[in-house]
C-alpha cells in the first residue's frame, strides 16, 4: 500500500492507493500551530484497521515553504559572505543582517586571501544582540575548498538554530544562485523542521515499517532526514506533486497548463506535447533565482482564502491570507466566501459569508450576488493575466522539459487541467477568462497527495575523483579506487550511471529498468607553479522522476 500525503496551508490531504487504486482519502484542515495535531487526524482517517505492516511506501509534500516565503512569514537570517575581490556582493544582501568578510578562495580552490577573525567577532555580536537564530555563511568558490565557510562556522557562538554552508547546497559554481539558496535555505529551516518533526513523530508513535520521502522540486524524492538540513529542495515540493498528480489523473500528450488552485497560492505549471517544463539552472523563488533543479512551476499569491479589500474603490484579491473563510471563524472576507454565497459550495456559516461579502458590496456599490459574481470572475482573470505573461517569457527562450531542450518549441496551450479543492468550482470562470477548455477531474481536491504516492522512490550518488591523487570515491556505495591520470569527465559520467545502475539492481530490482540522468558535473584542473598536475572531477547521478498512473484512471475510489 501506498500512503501519500500533502500539506497545504489550507488543508492537509492524505490518500491510501493499493493495486494502483485509491482505496480511501480524506481532506482535513491544517492546523499551523499544531502539525503533529494535523498530520495524526488525518493519517488516522486512512490507516484505520490497516495493518501497518502493510504500508510499502509514505511519500510527502507540502507547500507550507512556499507559502511562508510567499507571504513574508520566513525567519530572519543573518548573511555571512566571503564574496572575494572583483565582485559588488551589494545586489546580494538579501538577509536580516549581512556581513561582507575579508578572504579568499580562487577558482582552483587555493586560498589567496586569509579571514580576519576580528571581522568575525563582530559580526557574531551583532547577531547575537539582534537575536538572529538563522544563519548562511557561503564563499564564492566553497565548492572548490570549503575550508574558509567551516572557519567562519567554527569561530561563531555554538548558540544558533541553523546555519547553512554554501558547498554543501550544490556542486555547480555560480555565486549569487548560491547566497540566494543558502539564504532561503536557513529561512525556512524552522518551519520545515516543525512539519518534519511531526511527520517523524507520527511514523514512530504507529511503528510504521518505512522511512518517509518527500518530493523534491525535481519530482524526485529525498529521504525525510536527509532533507531537514536541505529544507530548500523541498521548497517547491508542493507543485511537484500537483504535476505529478495531474499527470496521474489526466496524462496528455499535449501543450497544457496546469494550474493548483489552493488556499493561499495558485501554482501555474505547463506541459510541452504532454512533459513537464523544467528549470535547469534552478527556479526563482520570491525573485530570487536559486540552484535548485525543479519542474517549472509560479506560485501566485491567490487562492481560495486570499484577503479580499477594497482600495481606491477597487476590489483586491491577495496575496495576504490572514485564516480561513469567515464562514469559518476567519477575520476577513475570502473568494471562498463568495463560492458559499453563490450557492456552489456547501459549508460553515453561510450568513457570515453573506455580511462579509455584503459590507464589501456597500464599497462597491454593488449587491451580493454581483459582487460575489464580481470576485470570482476577477481571480480567475488575474490567474489568466499571470499564465499569459509566464507563456510569453517561456516563448521567449528555448524550452526545456525534463526529457529534452526544445529550441525551437513555442508553448500553444490547448487546454487547462485545473486541481485543487475550489479548482472545480472556477471552472466556468476559468474557461471563459483562458478561453480554453478545462478539465477538473474528479479527484482534483486531494491530486497532490495521489501525486506524492505514485511518485517513484529515486536516488541519488556523487561520484568524486582526483586525478593528482589517482583515485576516485563514491560515498554512498562506499567505492574507493584507483584511476589513471587521463581519466576525464566522460569516464566519470559513465562510472557514476554505471555504479547507480548497480545500486538500482541491489536496492530496488523493479526500478533496474529506470531512466538515469546526470544532475551536476563539474571538472577543473589542478595547477601547480605553471603545471598542471591533475584534474579534480565530480559528477552526481540520480534516477530520473516519473510517476506511475492510475490503473483504470480517476474513478476508482
Amino acid at each position: 500500500m501506498y500512503v501519500g500525503l500533502d500539506m497545504g496551508g489550507t488543508h492537509t490531504d492524505v490518500v491510501l492507493i493499493a493495486d494502483g487504486r485509491v482505496q480511501r482519502y480524506c481532506k482535513t484542515p491544517t492546523d499551523p500551530e499544531d502539525y503533529l495535531h494535523t498530520v495524526t487526524r488525518a493519517l488516522d482517517e486512512v490507516l484505520e484497521d490497516v495493518a501497518t505492516g502493510d504500508v510499502q511506501r509514505l511519500n510527502l509534500s507540502t507547500t507550507v515553504c512556499t507559502n511562508a516565503i510567499v507571504t513574508g512569514r520566513t525567519s530572519p537570517v543573518g548573511l555571512l559572505l566571503e564574496p572575494g575581490p572583483g565582485l559588488n556582493p551589494a545586489g546580494l544582501t538579501c538577509g536580516a543582517k549581512n556581513f561582507i568578510l575579508s578572504g579568499a578562495i580562487d577558482h582552483r580552490g587555493r586560498p589567496t586571501s586569509s579571514l580576519v577573525a576580528t571581522e568575525i567577532e563582530a559580526a557574531d555580536k551583532e547577531l547575537r544582540k539582534a537575536a538572529i537564530r538563522h544563519l548562511a555563511i557561503v564563499g564564492k568558490f566553497s565548492t572548490r575548498n570549503p575550508e574558509h565557510e567551516l572557519q567562519i562556522k567554527e569561530a561563531l557562538s555554538p548558540t544558533y538554530d541553523f546555519i547553512t554552508l554554501g558547498h554543501r547546497l550544490s556542486g555547480r559554481l555560480n555565486y549569487p544562485r548560491r547566497v540566494f539558496t543558502a539564504y532561503l535555505n536557513s529561512a525556512v529551516a524552522s518551519i520545515y523542521d516543525a512539519f518534519a518533526t511531526a511527520i517523524n513523530a507520527y511514523a514512530d508513535g504507529r511503528q510504521l515499517p518505512v522511512v518517509p520521502d518527500i518530493l523534491k522540486a525535481d519530482g524526485g524524492t529525498l529521504s525525510l532526514a536527509a532533507s531537514r538540513s536541505l529544507p530548500v529542495e523541498t521548497i517547491l515540493s508542493g507543485p511537484s506533486a500537483s504535476i505529478m498528480g495531474a499527470l496521474a489523473l489526466a496524462p496528455s500528450s499535449r501543450d497544457t497548463i496546469i494550474l493548483d488552485i489552493g488556499g493561499t497560492t495558485t501554482d501555474i505549471a505547463f506541459l510541452a506535447d504532454g512533459v513537464p517544463l523544467f528549470e535547469p539552472l534552478g527556479i526563482t523563488l520570491a525573485g530570487y533565482p536559486t540552484l535548485v533543479r525543479a519542474l517549472y512551476s509560479y506560485s501566485l499569491g491567490l487562492g481560495g482564502d486570499s484577503c479580499l479589500r477594497v482600495r481606491d474603490g477597487r476590489l483586491s484579491i491577495g496575496p495576504e491570507r490572514l485564516g480561513p473563510a469567515l464562514a469559518l471563524g476567519g477575520p476577513a472576507p475570502t473568494p471562498t466566501d463568495a463560492l458559499i454565497t453563490m450557492g456552489r459550495l456547501d459549508l460553515g456559516d453561510k450568513g457570515a459569508a453573506r455580511r462579509g461579502l455584503d459590507q464589501l458590496g456597500d464599497q462597491l456599490g454593488l449587491n451580493t450576488g454581483e459582487v460575489a459574481n464580481a470576485i470570482i470572475k476577477q481571480m480567475a482573470g488575474e490567474i489568466a493575466r499571470q499564465t499569459r505573461a509566464l507563456l510569453e517569457r517561456i516563448n521567449s527562450r528555448p524550452v526545456y522539459t525534463v526529457r529534452e531542450v526544445l529550441e525551437d518549441k513555442k508553448l500553444r496551450p490547448e487546454q487547462v487541467i485545473v486541481i485543487g479543492a475550489p479548482a472545480p468550482l472556477l471552472a466556468a470562470e476559468l474557461e471563459a477568462a483562458f478561453g480554453l477548455p478545462v478539465v477538473a477531474p474528479s479527484l482534483a481536491g486531494v491530486a497532490n497527495a495521489i501525486g506524492a504516492a505514485l511518485s517513484q522512490p529515486t536516488t541519488e550518488i556523487t561520484l568524486q575523483a582526483d586525478t593528482e591523487q589517482g583515485f576516485l570515491t563514491i560515498p554512498e556505495e562506499g567505492i574507493r579506487e584507483k584511476v589513471q591520470r587521463g581519466f576525464n569527465l566522460e569516464a566519470a559520467r559513465q562510472r557514476a550511471l554505471a555504479a547507480l545502475q548497480d545500486r538500482l539492481r541491489r536496492l530496488a530490482p523493479a526500478a533496474a529498468g529506470s531512466e538515469l540522468e546526470v544532475v551536476e558535473e563539474q571538472s577543473f584542473n589542478m595547477v601547480s607553479g605553471f603545471y598542471t598536475t591533475g584534474k579534480n572531477i565530480r559528477v552526481k547521478v540520480q534516477v530520473k522522476p516519473r510517476v506511475s498512473p492510475l490503473e483504470g484512471g480517476e474513478h476508482n475510489v
